[in-house]
């Protein structure tokens, strides 16, 4: 047992009294928590730099990773841009071409990030061309931050403009049709308003070229409710500027309307609370949206701006038994991705809604960007599965087919392995799918290290993807398992709200049913089972070994939300409410929070299994305080001899734009850890 030192801090919650020990560690600048931070990190370096199969396992996924990676075409003006990492370069690099015929790298150098640090701590989060093709606006972030500075680039001569706009955040940066500016979003300086406003009143401008931004002209903002969140999403072909509008990260979405010529107000357009809509796209004043209303697997829908009243609304792909997780607008065409048992479909329709084909993919898989014009026949989309690269496809609506543009090149006998899926009962009965991933001549002996990982949360599905370490982990002669739990987006809103707010526990349920299929199944045993979870997946890997704290021989809870009193306090938290729920104004929901809060359910006399909480020390979006606070808790009434260890990683944020070197050595870790807990 650690001896940390521990405040008496009381807090009362509905006439609950909960102890708040370790509060001191939410200031993650003060000099007794940075000294907390070094001490911790010490103990988990020699931990793991210590393990015999370190050196091997990063050797292993460095030389795996080293393969060509490809983003989607997009196609702005005269070219196409897209994004390239020749395998190990720290950030990837913008290119454009004419042609799509060659490799990536025969078109033209964009912009290289890379060269703006060579530790890759900035990134490239977002970059538009204005019409004319002369300017790029663009957005970089460092250090993991979600916070955006944005700069414009003439491609003629190469060089940045002298404006540039700080504190934006998750912007998009549609032009307007005269290349004359662009619109933006962001908030205010962190620094003019109190902490806890930090994030809020976000606010939507137009910024015109060789202009100061500090004359930049706003075009809306909600001084009543600061909470209200406006995110532009396209200028149309016919000069309206849609915003989307929402509350919160499960609230769903309004849709506002702004035409550019003039001086219009915004026109709210969709405004049916709590459900998600997308613009597609429009012909003249018909506008095309995929939307969950009256549809929780989603449908298309087609609306007059002159009569927007939703019973005038005209159904063009109507809600099917799959859940429509994209839709883009080509030419004559709709191509949709649809969600079956939680891999894609690809599908073409006309424009009038009629089935025209489903196109075959490789296997089961997922697509994660469609890229295409409303003016154009082709498009284009990246599929990949566990073991399946990322590989980018052209498609073409008129002829009704696709075929592979670029494919990577792995030094890996894909042929001697699988991915099947099975369904399992949860404990209330709900069918559960999961992907089971390993070698072909696996023998079920329950002796095979496995490793389960999943999210359940904000209508994100855990759908398939491509990740190299996980290969090592399966050469090894492990087993990687994914579960489709619910709160993720799989079989619709309905899964969604399955396991949200006081249905959160179902969410557990479903993963401990998981971890019992694979040991019941003799896939493994307790000894050999690890778990893992990121973000609100570290909240679930978290909560899941308090619960069943017998039945994983490792866990990985990385960078997880775990304090579920105090997480709408920081940063963007107080945007999870509709999620998770407030226990500090809503007896309600501290009654259910409460049962599974992780820092709250930590006890005494329990031995827990080896635990590594992993957290980045500028991670702004679930800040570090979460990790800090369990680690130091779980320490503290640890009676056994497992390793309870913290890895803080600094000049990294919740893992967007991490650098590859980092990425490397993250995997390394995590891998090692499984390797020394659950193979030995």
């Amino acid at each position: 047992m650690k001896i940390i030192k521990m405040d008496e801090i009381f807090d009362h919650y509905h006439g609950t009294t909960i102890a708040d020990p370790f509060r001191w560690l939410e200031d993650s600048d003060s000099e007794a928590t940075n000294q907390f931070i070094t001490d911790q990190l010490g103990d988990t370096r020699r931990y793991l730099d210590t393990h015999e199969n370190r050196a091997p396992i990063k050797a292993r996924i460095t030389e795996l990773w080293n393969y060509e990676k490809f983003g989607v075409p997009k196609k702005q003006g005269d070219y196409f841009y897209y994004l390239y990492n020749d395998g190990m370069k720290n950030q990837p690099v913008l290119y454009r071409s004419q042609t799509l015929d060659d490799h990536p790298t025969a078109g033209q150098l964009v912009f290289d990030v890379n060269v703006l640090d060579r530790a890759g701590k900035k990134a490239l989060t977002e970059f538009s061309i204005s019409p004319d093709g002369q300017y790029m606006a663009y957005g970089i972030s460092e250090s993991g931050s979600d916070w955006q500075t944005i700069y414009i680039r003439d491609l003629m001569s190469g060089l940045n403009l002298k404006e540039s706009i700080t504190w934006c955040k998750f912007t998009m940066l549609p032009w307007l049709a005269d290349s004359s500016g662009f619109m933006y979003n962001n908030y205010p300086d962190p620094a003019t308003v109190p902490a806890e406003d930090t994030g809020c009143y976000s606010r939507v401008y137009l910024h015109r070229l060789h202009t100061d931004p500090a004359q930049d002209q706003l075009l809306i903002e909600d001084r009543e409710d600061k909470k209200k969140t406006f995110r532009i999403q396209e200028v149309t072909d016919n000069n309206y500027l849609i915003v989307n509008v929402s509350k919160g990260s499960a609230s769903g979405n309004e849709v506002w309307l702004k035409g550019l010529n003039g001086n219009t107000c915004f026109t709210p357009l969709i405004t049916v609370p709590q459900t998600l809509s997308m613009y597609l796209g429009n012909h003249e004043d018909i506008f095309y949206f995929l939307t969950n209303i009256d549809a929780p697997r989603r449908r298309v829908v087609a609306i007059d701006i002159n009569q927007p009243a939703q019973d005038e609304w005209q159904t063009i792909i109507p809600e099917g038994m799959d859940v429509i997780t994209q839709a883009l607008m080509t030419k004559g065409h709709f191509v949709t991705a649809d969600l079956h048992d939680a891999y894609h479909q690809l599908l073409i329709y006309s424009h009038s809604g009629q089935l025209m084909k489903r196109l075959e993919l490789p296997t089961m898989g997922a697509i994660s960007t469609l890229s295409g014009k409303a003016d154009r026949d082709e498009f284009y989309f990246d599929f990949a599965s566990y073991l399946y690269p990322n590989t980018v496809f052209r498609g073409d609506t008129r002829e009704l087919k696709s075929t592979v543009l670029w494919r990577p090149h792995l030094d890996f006998d894909f042929e001697q392995y699988q991915t099947t899926q099975v369904f399992y009962e949860s404990k209330d009965g709900t069918r559960i799918p999961m992907f089971i991933s390993c070698r072909k001549d696996l023998v079920l002996n329950s002796d095979n290290p496995t490793f389960l990982y999943s999210y359940g949360g904000f209508n994100i599905a855990r759908i398939p993807e491509f990740k190299a370490p996980d290969l090592v982990w399966m050469e090894r002669g492990g087993i990687f398992a994914v579960a489709n739990l619910r709160g993720g987006s799989e079989y619709g809103e309905e899964w969604h709200q399955a396991g949200m707010l006081e249905k959160k526990q179902n969410v557990y349920d479903d993963f401990i049913a998981a971890a019992e299929y694979l040991i019941e199944h003799n896939y493994t045993r307790r000894e050999r089972l690890a778990i893992k979870g990121r973000s609100n997946g570290g909240l679930l890997t978290a909560a899941c070994m308090l619960q069943r704290p017998d039945l994983y021989g490792a866990v990985i809870s990385q960078v997880p939300v775990i304090d579920m009193f105090r997480y709408h306090k920081f940063t963007v938290g107080r945007f999870w409410v509709p999620e998770y729920g407030d226990a500090e104004s809503n007896a309600e929901h501290f009654a259910f929070m409460y049962k599974y809060s992780p820092l709250h359910n930590v006890r005494f006399g329990t031995v827990y299994p080896p635990i590594m909480i992993m957290t980045a020390k500028t991670d702004d979006r679930v800040v570090p305080m979460h990790s800090l606070k369990f680690a130091a808790t779980l320490q503290t009434v640890n009676v056994g001899h497992n390793p309870i260890l913290l890895r803080i990683e600094f000049g990294a944020g919740h893992g967007g734009g991490k650098p590859t070197s980092l990425l490397i050595d993250e995997q390394a870790d995590v891998y090692t850890f499984l390797d020394k807990n659950i193979c030995s």
